[in-house]
């Protein structure tokens, strides 16, 4: 049916409560219903290469439902348990699909981005009791088995490692090339190891075991956003088939194709584009392992698209742009249209992208705490350009300032209710829950918005990223999007510096349009004369060949912090004399960013003298 505005959302929810909607209780039990109806349609498809020739395995919804079943059952009988963890950190491939589905189905299933570092890895998998980590053989040009070996050993309670061994993607010669020359010697653990697929193999492709037809956590995802670290939120099985009825319900259909090259540990590509496609029948296309980052993804997106016959991109603000640079080569007329995700698109790239590709782009708004959606724009109506569109059925969002709800049109902090949230128990450590939720209902998201007369949300802001020059809030998005209108510009962030004064002070890192030249003199005058707050000029613009982002494209402002305290402490510390310099920055659990120290000679005292009117705490290395 049509989904084109508040009119068809309303009467969606109006039909009935999501109490009475007939939708299965279980993980396994929505795939196993769609398997039923469309046994023989496409469900996964994968290639490890980015070319429109490439080798690729497909999976049908029967081939899914048989390996997950079989994935399930190994869990099974390695100890898994309803309420125990298997961990996944893996590049996309199908084998992350099978871990994610039959992880879930077995106990509870725990994706970790392979980009964390091993310190890290082991933290989650600690804080989680993880006991099987499924991960990569040693594969040249990744380093995600030593990685995850070193986690492990940081985790005593992993016993098992299942290993997948991605030459089996490859054809002749590489098939035969990267045996020998595959990285050896791993950081010797604990666990035993294991081959994913062989060990697969020996189960059968019927569950051996019972479905308890019961809610319950099925998912741990930790955060892996802009504020740094890593956080665990779990996710219940009815949460995620939210997720997917959301898909099914309002846009797809089981003859649909999605182009999703995002990372298979971001609850966008697994519980909106799996989700969706496993409540719907629809078809889902990941390319390469990783994704948009692979090698020759942009070259040859529209070739994809031609190939697969795509009818939705999925995407996000950052690859939108690098997917403006690459022509149009292919028929791409199956398109419906692209959808952008994960952080707020500018209007300007929204304008440039259109421009260049002739497709609409459709923005929704999503959260790992929320198991992911809450709104979009309508795919059959009306889009405003720059909103993140009305919510979905069954969601209900708040704006909220100082304990209140706020007016249409007032700016506050968004908070969301709906089947995905998980009152009481979003996050897996308690005291993350403590002041997390307005009116013991309200999911509170640390994101800054508004509401239109017409029921559309518009995000404003992060409440975590404002910038507090001498208690004045500056949002970010006010530097970043004049930035971004600029010619030369490509992407831009913008946070606050330390101040001796302020506190903090506005200044922004910026990337570069390829070929472009501009100097950060000529942008600060721009800034001058473009942003319209006199506060918000940024006092320092500096210009990057790439800004350090995330694996799902969002720009990591930790990283652009840490460079503003290692700049404003360093020259702070020359201009007094004392040879102390900042060594490094690092994110401390309890106290945020600190500064470390190499004190060359320096004495505490005259560090102190110098940084102690400055925010940002430090010690010595």
């Amino acid at each position: 049916m049509p989904y084109a505005g508040m009119e068809d959302r309303n009467a969606i929810e109006a039909q009935m409560p999501w109490a009475d909607r007939d939708v299965p209780v279980t993980l396994y039990g929505q795939l196993s219903q769609t398997t039923q109806k469309f046994p023989n349609h496409k469900a996964i498809s994968y290639q490890i290469l980015s070319g429109p020739k490439d080798k690729t395995e497909t999976f049908t919804w029967k081939q899914l439902l048989d390996s997950v079943s079989q994935t399930a059952n190994l869990f099974r009988s390695l100890g898994i348990g309803a309420k125990d963890v298997v961990a996944y950190v893996l590049p996309n491939c199908n084998e992350a699909v099978l871990s994610l589905l039959g992880g879930a189905v077995a106990g509870i299933a725990q994706p970790i981005n392979p980009l964390l570092d091993p310190e890290q890895i082991g933290s989650i998998l600690r804080e989680t009791g993880a006991s099987v980590v499924v991960t990569l053989r040693p594969f040249p040009k990744t380093d995600v088995a030593e990685k995850t070996a070193e986690a492990v050993k940081l985790a005593p309670g992993v016993h098992t490692v299942l290993e997948v061994d991605l030459v089996r993607y490859l054809t002749p010669p590489k098939s035969w090339i990267v045996p020998l020359i595959r990285p050896k010697g791993l950081v010797g653990n604990q666990a035993k190891y294991l081959n994913f697929n062989s060990e697969i193999a020996k189960h059968p492709t019927t569950l051996s075991f019972e479905d308890v037809q019961e809610d319950r956590v099925g998912f741990y995802f930790h955060t892996g956003g802009t504020t740094g670290t890593p956080k665990v939120a779990q996710h219940l099985y009815s949460g995620a088939i939210y997720n997917g009825w959301v898909g099914a319900e309002t846009l797809l259909t089981p003859e649909d194709v999605m182009l999703c090259p995002l990372p298979l540990f971001h609850v966008m590509a697994c519980h909106v584009m799996l989700m969706g496609a496993v409540a719907s029948g629809a078809h889902v296309v990941f390319p390469t392992p990783q994704g948009y980052r692979g090698d020759g993804v942009f070259a040859n997106l529209w070739k994809l698209v031609e190939r697969y016959r795509v009818t939705f991109v999925v995407s996000v603000p950052t690859a939108l742009a690098a997917t403006m640079q690459v022509p149009v080569n292919a028929d791409i007329s199956s398109v419906k249209t692209a959808f952008s995700g994960s952080a707020p698109l500018p209007l300007e790239l929204f304008r440039r992208f259109e421009e260049t590709t002739g497709m609409t782009i459709v923005e929704g708004y999503g959260m790992t705490e929320a198991t992911c959606l809450v709104s979009g724009n309508p795919a059959d109506g009306l889009k405003k350009v720059g909103s993140i569109g009305i919510s979905f059925p069954y969601t209900d969002v708040k704006i909220v300032a100082n304990g209140k709800e706020v007016a249409i049109d007032e700016v506050g902090e968004i908070c969301v209710s709906n089947p995905g949230v998980y009152v009481g128990h979003t996050y897996t450590e308690t005291e993350k829950n403590k002041d997390l939720y307005y009116d013991d209902k309200y999911l509170r998201t640390g994101d800054l918005g508004r509401v239109d007369s017409d029921g559309y949300l518009w995000i404003t802001g992060r409440s975590k990223d404002l910038i507090i020059r001498g208690g004045h809030n500056i949002d970010p998005a006010d530097i970043e999007e004049v930035l971004l209108g600029h010619e030369a510009v490509a992407f831009a962030g913008a946070i606050g510096q330390p101040d001796a004064h302020a506190g903090e002070v506005p200044c922004a890192f910026v990337e570069l349009v390829d070929g472009a030249s501009v100097t950060p003199e000529e942008l600060l005058a721009y800034c001058q004369k473009h942003v319209k707050e006199r506060a918000a000029h940024p006092k320092h613009i500096k210009i990057m060949d790439e800004l350090p982002k995330t694996a799902v494209g969002k720009i990591f402002k930790p990283d652009l912090r840490k460079d503003a305290i290692i700049r404003i402490y360093d020259a702070a510390l020359a201009e007094a004399g004392v040879t102390a310099r900042v060594d490094h920055v690092i994110d401390d659990k309890k106290r945020g960013l600190v500064a470390k120290l190499a004190m060359k000679g320096a004495s505490a005292a005259d560090v102190g003298n110098v940084l102690g009117v400055f925010n940002t705490p430090w010690d010595p290395v």
